[in-house]
């Protein structure tokens, strides 16, 4: 089942048909949309409690990259989105810098 949010356009009229947000598609024009995308926890790791955040890099950089290609932005170092996760500034500095 699918959910659709009916939102107001400029006249304030609800739009019909949700947006083609299919990757490759123009992003929106008219926002600049972004997102809290979390980290992927590695989880294979030898870590233990209160060890900094393993970080599956290339997991974490493939959803990114997904997020890109539907034309959001990506809010890095954002607390809401590496929150309890143990992500220390190491960790978000090298997130930051890939």
């Amino acid at each position: 089942m699918t959910t659709v949010i009916h939102l107001p356009q400029g006249p304030y009229t609800p739009r019909a048909t949700p947006l083609d947000l299919a990757p490759g598609s123009a992003a929106p024009t008219s926002r600049t949309v972004f997102s809290a995308a979390h980290v992927v926890a590695d989880p294979y790791a030898d870590a233990g409690g209160g060890d900094p955040a393993a970080v599956d890099w290339e997991s974490t950089l493939a959803f990114r990259r997904h997020l890109w290609a539907h034309g959001l932005g990506v809010a890095e170092a954002m607390d809401t989105a590496q929150r309890g996760m143990g992500l220390d500034w190491a960790g978000a500095a090298e997130l930051i810098r890939r």
